[in-house]
């Protein structure tokens, strides 16, 4: 994933931060807590695509 991408990129919901998480090809989101998926190096940031973490899942 390319750096200056995931400089710009933001939440689509609450404009937050994004933490990128390589193993699993996650764009995290804490205050949602929600992961957008990263398919062949394409951040995916559509909310019906992103992954609910659940309370239990360390952020």
């Amino acid at each position: 994933m390319d750096n200056k991408l995931l400089e710009i990129l933001v939440c689509p919901l609450c404009k937050g931060p994004l933490h990128y998480k390589k193993a699993a090809l996650e764009l995290i989101c804490k205050p949602c807590r929600l992961a957008f998926p990263v398919r062949d190096d394409i951040p995916v940031m559509l909310e019906d695509e992103a992954r609910r973490l659940p309370g239990e899942e360390e952020v």
